[in-house]
């Protein structure tokens, strides 16, 4: 790749051509184009590779890291198995509006400074909600809408604060920043909504169930996960994010225990994984930021597959509530046996990738003493395995018959799930393949006997709580309200209550505003005269013609005022 051009290009190429593509060229393109950008991605050397002169600023478009490159990767990655996904169901404009979307992360991840990371991030932004909106009902088109407005807003923020930052200290350079004033706060809020941070986390369990069963795969995987880059990148050990981390963590798995539509547990499950790596970042050792980076690997691998599977279930059924499904495992099982695994990696089960990534982050939380972070992650990751490990597979593929008996998958299908949980054991049994990629150099033994124990201890009595209290587990026909109901709900409501209450007040307001109109008409005709006409009468006082003596004297009168006023205040 020459030096000034970023792997990301080659991704905004294959988007183009997918449109004209027919037929087997449409799925050559589809599938070399990540294996091209995977090849590309590992050319680009460690460093700054080049600079570029726009308007006043000096650019760089691309600049590597092994952090960079891990990310860069597992997106090329994500992209080359959602693609094989999602090639035989999904529409043109859906897989086009994907690559670009894939290649706005990819940007991101080699941009070299703010204004290049700015421009790949609002790129995600736009084509991201066209793969909402691929979703192709009312509600899709809808919740897309909502969709767009969050990261505008987000957008807009990162901007205000990119901008400040700018003006303060003249750079536009990635590096560690601590939020400490104005500017770097709104970089930071920025970042956090698209990391989907509570209280704007609504748009994610909004947007993501109203897409395509393809279009919420590739949804899964970028937008979070490269907001969680950045963040290593601007803002590690930034003590606000382990608060903020926490909060995630327990708001996700609470909601996700709630919920009733298959989809939406995952959506929630995300903001509950992103909550570890968030929290990770917080805690900014060199270990955190490892465990941060590695279990957002993992997690882009295993919630892609549990997204599949569901995908799978809504693509043969058309169901997507619990209490819809049932008894699936009997005419499906290799989506059964993929969910199963993936769900296992998210519960950081022994032997899967969860286990040997997450951990990472408890032992970083461990060696700095932070007693109530590394409890609070061990409770967490119960409520994962309650709400992701047993909870959606068990509703939808066991629990009672639904007496549906619908086929597996299409072979294209069970290639992406079979690719991806292959991935997710090689992860958990050989960690070694991953850990020298990490940022910065570790030695860490993930097997050892005493956390091997813990670790099936925790998550065995979490399951015998689960059938314990399944009765109350159970999926009943409700509404969850998330904070989004403030806006959407709320808002409207206290503005329509609100303006009957001020009836009476606009209907004074709009005869004193008359009375008022005549009276400035009468003042016109007073000062400035009637309006000029072809037999204009005497002009008013203001609109006479002074000598340039008395306009100069007012001038000079009206300045001494001025900074007389200006040096006594």
């Amino acid at each position: 790749m020459p030096d000034l051009l970023s792997p990301a290009l080659i991704m905004i190429v294959a988007a183009m051509a997918i449109g004209p593509a027919k037929g087997h060229l449409r799925t050559a393109v589809l599938l070399l184009a990540p294996l091209i950008t995977l090849w590309a991605i590992w050319q680009v050397p460690d460093g700054v590779q080049g600079t570029v002169k726009f308007l006043s600023y000096n650019v760089e478009p691309v600049e590597g890291s092994a952090l960079r490159r891990l990310f860069a990767t597992v997106f090329a990655l994500m992209v080359f198995v959602g693609g094989l996904y999602a090639f035989r169901l999904a529409r043109w404009y859906e897989l086009a509006a994907a690559y670009a979307y894939a290649a706005g992360a990819i940007g991101v991840c080699f941009a070299g400074d703010l204004i290049v990371l700015f421009l790949y991030w609002e790129l995600m932004a736009l084509f991201s909600t066209v793969v909402v909106w691929c979703g192709g009902t009312p509600a899709a088109r809808a919740a897309g809408i909502r969709y767009a407005i969050m990261h505008l807003l987000g957008g807009v923020v990162l901007k205000v604060g990119i901008e400040g930052v700018l003006i303060s200290t003249g750079s536009i350079e990635i590096r560690p920043l601590l939020a400490t004033d104005f500017s770097t706060w709104m970089i930071l809020c920025g970042i956090l909504i698209n990391a989907a941070a509570p209280p704007v986390s609504a748009w994610l369990a909004d947007a993501y169930p109203e897409a395509s069963p393809t279009g919420s795969v590739f949804l899964s995987a970028f937008t979070t996960k490269t907001a969680v880059l950045v963040l290593i990148l601007l803002f590690p050990g930034e003590p606000v994010l382990i608060g903020v981390g926490l909060f995630m963590v327990v708001y996700g798995i609470v909601y996700a225990l709630l919920e009733n539509d298959i989809r939406r547990i995952l959506a929630y499950s995300i903001v509950n994984q992103v909550g570890f790596m968030v929290c990770a970042v917080g805690i900014g050792t060199e270990l955190a930021l490892n465990g941060a980076a590695a279990h957002a690997f993992a997690h882009i691998i295993y919630k892609a597959l549990l997204f599949m599977s569901a995908g799978v279930v809504i693509y043969r059924t058309g169901k997507t509530r619990c209490t819809e499904l049932g008894g699936l495992y009997r005419t499906m099982p290799v989506t059964t046996i993929c969910c199963i695994i993936g769900a296992l990696a998210i519960s950081s089960f022994p032997l899967t990738s969860g286990f040997t990534t997450k951990s990472l982050i408890s032992l970083a939380a461990a060696n700095e003493q932070m007693v109530w972070v590394y409890m609070t992650l061990t409770a967490a990751s119960a409520g994962v395995f309650l709400h992701a490990g047993i909870k959606f597979p068990w509703f939808v593929f066991f629990q009672r018959d639904s007496g549906m008996r619908p086929k597996d998958a299409p072979w294209n299908m069970a290639a992406a799930m079979i690719i991806f949980a292959a991935l997710c054991i090689l992860l958990g049994v050989a960690p070694q393949w991953l850990y020298p990629f990490l940022p910065y150099p570790i030695e860490y033994e993930a097997y050892t006997a005493g956390k091997v124990v813990f670790y099936l201890q925790l998550l065995l009595f979490s399951g015998l709580a689960f059938f314990i209290l399944l009765p109350l587990m159970k999926r009943t026909e409700t509404i969850s309200l998330d904070v989004d109901w403030l806006w959407r709900r709320a808002a409207p409501w206290l503005l329509q209550q609100g303006s009957r209450g001020l009836q009476p007040l606009l209907v004074f307001s709009a005869s004193t505003w008359q009375s008022l109109e005549a009276l400035s008409k009468r003042m016109a005709v007073n000062y400035l005269g009637q309006p000029e006409t072809a037999d204009s009468e005497e002009r008013g006082l203001f609109a006479r013609s002074w000598p340039i003596g008395a306009t100069a004297l007012w001038i000079a009168i009206l300045l001494s005022a001025y900074v007389f006023i200006y040096y006594t205040d």
